[in-house]
Parts: structure tokens; sequence; C-alpha cells
């Protein structure tokens, strides 16, 4: 699924959160969005996911304008909202409940999700008995059960020590990779962009602009203690560090990030005039 946002401006009454912001995710790939605190990165993503429409702009999906949620992406979120009184497959499978799915589809579906997750084996424990990060996998596979051509992640992992947040890390890239998934994540993590995206996109605000795109080219698994991974990490540092001293004017108009994201949408407006 290709992504393409193109917010020219949001607001909150009188405040403006988001201006000009093009954005071009291709089918396939892992791309973060970075940025400081209050930048306006979950507010973007919660446009991208139907939540909310911007003020001006719109995010397209496959070419066509976001209206709402829809069951061809998913979203997880800082913290997992399970349904406590739910054991651990009934979690997973609730969307496909709501679908009205044949009982075996629904079945089969919950266990192929847990596999993918590492939790065949807690299937019918409780969701209060799990740790926190085998609770944000209960999440990931509600997710993944729908089947989502699209999977967007708002710093589903911050809360979590920092083996468990490596773990998940490595596991959802893992994971994305053998599906096909297109996968936005937003995080303030310098090094869970480095481990986990394709490219990174560097945003500053208020109000929120992308800045910078940044490439990430490492092949096969990554670990931190690794020499690409540590350079990848020190590049985007540096990135961050400057977007956080204030963005230069112009910025947003010359980067990569912007440039792909307005030819996408003139071709979009092209195919559909």
């Amino acid at each position: 699924m290709d992504v393409i946002i193109d917010v020219k401006r949001h607001s909150f009454g009188e405040l403006l959160v988001l201006e000009d912001i093009g954005i071009h995710v291709r089918e396939g790939e892992i791309v973060a969005i970075i940025g400081p605190s209050g930048c306006g990165k979950s507010t973007l993503l919660h446009i991208l996911a139907g939540l909310m429409r911007p003020s001006a702009g719109a995010g397209y999906l496959d070419g066509k304008a976001v209206e709402g949620p829809s069951p061809r992406w998913g979203m997880m979120f800082q913290q997992p909202s399970l349904f406590p009184w739910m054991q651990v497959a009934q979690n997973v499978g609730i969307g496909l409940r709501f679908a009205r799915l044949p009982k075996a589809e629904v079945a089969s579906r919950v266990a192929e999700a847990l596999r993918l997750v590492d939790l065949e084996s807690h299937a019918e424990a409780n969701v209060q008995d799990l740790s926190g990060g085998q609770q944000q996998r209960v999440a990931l596979a509600r997710s993944l059960v729908m089947k989502p051509e699209l999977l967007l992640l708002d710093e589903p992992f911050s809360a979590l020590d920092a083996f468990t947040r490596a773990a998940l890390q490595r596991d959802v890239r893992s994971i994305a990779k053998r599906l096909g998934l297109t996968l936005v994540i937003v995080t303030h993590d310098i090094d869970e962009a480095a481990l986990m995206a394709d490219r990174a996109l560097i945003m500053a605000g208020p109000p929120g602009t992308i800045v910078e795109a940044v490439a990430i080219d490492i092949k096969g698994p990554r670990e931190r203690k690794d020499p690409e991974v540590r350079t990848a990490r020190e590049r985007l540092m540096k990135s961050f560090e400057a977007a956080a001293a204030g963005p230069s004017p112009g910025a947003v108009e010359n980067s990569p990030a912007a440039d792909a994201a307005d030819a996408a949408v003139a071709s979009l407006v092209v195919a559909q005039a």
C-alpha cells in the first residue's frame, strides 16, 4: 500500500499544529517519523489513520483519500488497551467477531496471529496476567489478525523496559518484512528508528513540519552494537538536534520526502482528472 500525506495545515482552534507536510511511503517500506515531544507526530499519524481530518489537505492510501478508519490499516498506541476480562485469543479475535466471520475462520486467523507474535502458548491466558511486553504483543496480534496492508505505530514500546523494547522492535520489523506490510512508526527514540526503519523523516515544530529525510540502508537483522546501526544513529541524532534547534527557512520544500510527495500527489491529481 502506497501512502501519501499532503497536509497543508492542521489547527486546533487558534493553534497551528501542522504545516506543509508532504510524505510518500512506498509499499512495503518502514518509515519512522522522529521529532521532539509536542511537534505534532501523533496528530499526523491520527490523520493518516482517519481518526481526524486535516484543516487543509488529505492523506491518500493507494490513491484514495482517507476519510475514516478502515480494516485495511491498523494502529497500535502507547497503551495496548485490551479488554481485561477477556482471554488473549478473545482479545485478538474481537475485530473478526464484529466482522461476523465464521467461527472456524476466526479460530484459524487468531492462531496464525498468535504464532506470529510468539504467544500461541498463552491463547487461553487472561491478559491481566501478562507482562507489559506480552500485552503489547497481544495488541500487535489484534492488528495483524485483520490482515492489514498498513500498520501505524504511535510509540507503542515507550513504556517497556529496554530488553523487552529491543525484542519487540526486532520482531515487528521482521514480521512487517515477512508479510510485506507498509509500516509508519512515530517515535522520539533515535535508536528505535535506526533499528527498525528503512527511512527516517525528521520533524520539527510547532507547527510540525518535515525538515529532512534520512535513508537507513542496512541489510539483514539489526543490533545496537552493529557499526552500521551506530553510524545511522549518529546521523539521525545530528539531524534531530538540528531540528530541535529550529528548522531553517525552506527546509521542507527542499526535503526529499516533500519532493516525492509532491510528485506523487501531482500524479494522483492527473489520474483523477
